[in-house]
């Protein structure tokens, strides 16, 4: 895919140096507003959704790169960063391991998505998960009800076990489930998840760093598809940790085109 933007989005040197600059004071994310963190117009919620699940830190500039990044790609759904998390930036830990909150929340997300596919039947309907938000990604999509399904699922350095069992989430899914991940991503998903455990309660390297080993049967549902760090990302600005996944051109360049694939297509 091109990587010439068009000007009025900035050169591509200077949006990918600014996006790192805001990741060294990511937290402060939490205090932006509006149009940084949703896109909610009316024209774009009748093109489709995107919910954006941040990871164990809430809303930050992390996840806003990942707005930024699908709006660089032009993809025309609405966008929204949900943060599931309490909003305090000292309760990171019971984020990950809250089970029965994050249930509960999950719950609460598919009954979203049930409404707005009651609303916008034939709309695509995606989840992108970084890190924890991954783990509720997965939670979400098997919270929804057996006559709903997502369009996709996008994975970024997922923090969970690396041996779960996706046969529930891909039945739930139209087109796959892809998952990013990078042996490079060494201290949040590997030294990170191995002493507090993932979202999912494994103590051990996740999926984010290993990627998911169970493979799933040739069985006629909707694929995994993983995607392993490659030195050609870094081009992308993604040289392989926890954040270079949610970089907003790495975004722009290999996660947007997935969500673009069915307006292609179409």
């Amino acid at each position: 895919m091109t990587t010439s933007w068009s000007t009025a989005k900035g050169p591509r040197l200077a949006r990918g140096l600014l996006c790192w600059a805001t990741f060294c004071v990511a937290p402060l994310g939490w205090f932006v507003r509006g149009r940084f963190i949703r896109r909610l117009e009316p024209e774009r919620l009748e093109a489709g959704l995107v919910l954006v699940l941040p990871g164990i830190e809430g809303r930050s500039f992390l996840n806003m790169s990942v707005l930024q990044g699908l709006l660089d790609a032009d993809v025309p759904y609405a966008i929204d960063i949900v943060d599931w998390t309490t909003g305090n930036k000292l309760l990171v830990l019971y984020h990950l391991r809250a089970w029965r909150r994050n249930l509960r929340i999950a719950a609460e997300l598919a009954a979203r998505i049930t409404e707005y596919r009651r609303t916008h039947p034939g709309r695509p309907v995606w989840i992108i998960g970084h890190s924890g938000g991954g783990g509720m990604a997965l939670l979400t999509t098997m919270a929804l009800p057996d006559d709903v399904r997502l369009t996709g699922l996008v994975l970024l350095a997922a923090a969970v076990s690396p041996r779960c069992d996706l046969s529930a989430v891909r039945h739930k899914v139209e087109r796959g489930v892809w998952s990013f991940y990078s042996w490079m991503d060494f201290l949040f998903v590997g030294l990170g998840t191995t002493v507090f455990g993932t979202l999912d309660g494994w103590h051990g390297p996740a999926a984010g760093m290993i990627g998911l080993r169970s493979s799933p049967p040739d069985d006629g549902l909707p694929p995994l598809q993983q995607t392993r760090h490659s030195w050609a990302m870094v081009r992308q600005f993604h040289l392989g940790g926890h954040f270079g996944c949610v970089h907003r051109v790495f975004i722009a360049e290999s996660v947007a085109p997935i969500l673009l694939q069915q307006e292609a297509q179409g």
